[in-house]
C-alpha cells in the first residue's frame, strides 16, 4: 500500500481520517513546528530505524481517562507502604534514557534523534516527565507531549515493581485536578488495560481531541502544580511527596 510521503521543507499532514491504514505518512522530520503539527491532528512518530520516520494515527486509538483510572488494592498497597517521591519536569532526559533501557536497548524506537527532538520539546514547555524516587534514586517514569487539554503519553519504565504505574497514577490525579480528561495512549497494551484504558475508533478519537485542544496549552515545568495536587492524592504516599 502507498504511504504519502512529507516534503522535507513544507510542514503538512494528510488527514488521517481518510487514511486507509495506521500509518498515515512517512519522511519528514521532527522538528517543533511539525511535533506540534502531528499531535495536533492526532499523528504521532513511531519507528526503528535512523532517519525512517512513520507517522502513525491508529484506527482503534488507546486513551484512559482521568476520572476512570484504575486503581488496584495492590497499587494502594503500594502508595501506602513503599517509600517514594514523585516528581514532574525534574529529570526528563534521564527518563526518557530510562524508557528505552532493559529488555528493548538495541532495539528500541527510541532513538537519539527521539531523545534530542523530546528534549528541545521539553525545554519549549510542551514536554513533560514524571519521575518516581527513592531516595535520590530514579526507580521509574513516564513522559509525553501536552497541547490543550491532552496530555500525549509516549513511554513508560520501572526499575522496581509498580514504578510505572504509581507514574501515570499520580499523572492522571494531577490532570483530573485541572478538569482535563484525556490523556492519550497511542497504542493498547495489558499493562495499561489494567489501569483503564480503553479503545476509540480513530474519528471519535479525533473528535475528542479537537475538543480537548480548543484549550489554551500549559507551557512550562509543570512541578510546582503537581506537587500542590499531590496534597489530595486520595491514596496516600508512604512518606511527604516533596522532600
Amino acid at each position: 500500500m502507498p504511504l504519502f510521503r512529507l516534503h522535507d521543507q513544507r510542514i503538512y499532514f494528510p488527514d488521517p481520517r481518510e487514511s486507509p491504514s495506521d500509518v498515515v505518512a512517512f519522511g519528514g522530520d521532527l522538528t517543533p513546528e511539525r511535533l506540534v503539527m502531528a499531535y495536533s491532528q492526532g499523528i504521532f512518530p513511531w519507528y526503528n530505524q535512523p532517519g525512517l520516520i512513520r507517522w502513525w494515527s491508529p484506527a482503534e486509538r488507546c486513551i484512559m481517562l482521568t476520572n476512570e483510572v484504575r486503581v488496584s488494592h495492590s497499587m494502594r498497597n503500594f502508595f501506602n507502604k513503599t517509600p517514594v517521591r514523585i516528581t514532574m519536569d525534574q529529570a526528563f532526559r534521564e527518563v526518557i534514557l530510562g524508557c528505552r533501557e532493559g529488555e528493548r536497548d538495541g532495539a528500541t524506537w527510541i532513538l537519539d534523534e527521539i531523545v534530542d527532538a523530546y528534549v528541545v520539546m521539553h525545554e519549549l514547555g510542551l514536554a513533560h516527565s514524571v519521575e518516581v524516587w527513592e531516595g535520590d534514586e530514579l526507580v521509574g517514569g513516564l513522559y509525553g507531549m501536552s497541547l490543550g487539554h491532552a496530555f500525549f503519553g509516549e513511554s513508560m519504565f520501572s526499575r522496581r515493581s509498580n514504578a510505572s504505574k504509581s507514574a501515570l497514577i499520580a499523572l492522571s490525579h494531577h490532570l483530573l485536578s485541572m478538569d482535563w480528561k484525556l490523556i492519550d495512549c497511542q497504542v493498547h497494551n495489558e499493562h495499561l488495560e489494567s489501569l483503564g484504558a480503553v479503545l476509540m475508533e480513530r474519528a471519535d478519537f479525533l473528535d475528542f481531541l479537537q475538543e480537548e485542544l480548543s484549550h489554551p496549552t500549559l507551557r512550562g515545568n509543570w512541578d510546582e502544580a503537581f506537587q500542590a495536587s499531590m496534597k489530595t492524592f486520595p491514596y496516600g504516599l508512604k512518606i511527604p511527596n516533596s522532600p
